[in-house]
């Protein structure tokens, strides 16, 4: 194909690229601006933090007692994915349109080239050592051949694959004190996620595990996991949490960590293990402090700027 008036031939379209569009609004209007997004056909509608990696970034995060999690963030990223750039431009005149999206900008329109993503998703999700023996294994990777204890999860909605220094410190612990598993009659992993430490603990010998979550796609995703690892759990919300256990594991964040004290300390049995996740070093001193009325937390592990907290009721 050539132009009619120079001559010069015009690029064919190339059908591997896709187009984003990146929009920025305000909290309120995420929840609007993602709705009207795939109503107009987007592929995929994504929501994050404007102002990620600066020191105004915000976590998201809902426990009892405190508020539920916000959908969006006070300056949020809507990205949204189109065939075109043609679709993308006229999706965002549209949006741009209505009255209710004053606040609502254009940060960009821009190309992504389209792959192979479940290729992509599988490549960068290899095989995690937790220790030489115990190992987290996606479905489609053969287990090292060291491996003695194995884990398989594939990454999915809910956060928690193995990968984060919080998660491997949890499980570290674990399969470090298994000769302790045949007194984990109970086991309560409050904020399960994926269900990633509840599994752990049953691979190792625990029995009536509770992995609760506020997120009803984080017990669906444990309910999953736990039936792809032949193990038996009750993933359920929080207020299935009930009477005391010998082991109580939560890896949040230190600010629901703070608030959840008397509500976490109240579940660990005499003698039982708390076990907190989440937290950075220089957090170490406030959940000391917030925790000191009911047990004594000390630092047992860290990693890459991460703390694992223990406290053991006398």
């Amino acid at each position: 194909m050539s132009d009619s008036n120079t001559g010069t031939p015009q690029a064919e379209p190339n059908p591997a690229t896709l187009h984003e569009l990146l929009l920025i609004c305000g909290e309120d209007d995420v929840e609007t601006v993602s709705d009207a997004l795939m109503e107009l056909d987007a592929l995929a509608v994504s929501v994050e933090d404007a102002d990620a990696d600066t020191d105004a970034e915000k976590a998201l995060f809902g426990e009892p007692g405190m508020p539920a999690p916000r959908g969006g963030w006070q300056r949020s990223v809507v990205k949204a994915l189109f065939p075109d750039e043609a679709e993308a431009t006229e999706c965002a005149t549209l949006i741009l349109s209505q009255d209710w999206a004053q606040d609502v900008h254009v940060q960009a329109i821009q190309a992504v080239a389209e792959q192979d993503w479940v290729r992509l998703t599988q490549s960068q999700f290899q095989p995690v050592e937790i220790t030489p023996e115990f190992w987290i294994v996606p479905s489609w990777h053969e287990a090292p051949a060291q491996a003695s204890k194995v884990m398989r999860l594939d990454p999915g909605l809910a956060f928690g694959t193995g990968t984060h220094p919080t998660t491997r410190m949890c499980l570290r612990w674990i399969a470090a004190h298994q000769d302790l598993a045949p007194t984990w009659q109970r086991v309560l992993d409050y904020g399960c996620g994926s269900g990633i430490l509840a599994i752990g603990a049953a691979l190792h010998g625990a029995v009536n595990i509770d992995a609760v979550d506020i997120d009803p796609a984080a017990i669906i995703a444990s309910q999953a996991n736990a039936e792809g690892n032949q193990v038996n759990l009750n993933a359920a919300l929080p207020d299935a949490a009930k009477g005391e256990y010998p082991l109580v594991i939560a890896n949040i964040l230190a600010t629901p960590l703070k608030l959840l004290a008397p509500l976490l300390c109240a579940h660990v049995a005499q003698g039982g293990h708390l076990i907190l996740a989440g937290i950075l070093e220089r957090q170490a001193d406030d959940l000391k402090q917030a925790y000191a009325p009911w047990l004594q937390l000390d630092v047992s592990d860290s990693q890459e700027g991460w703390i694992l907290m223990h406290a053991q009721r006398a």
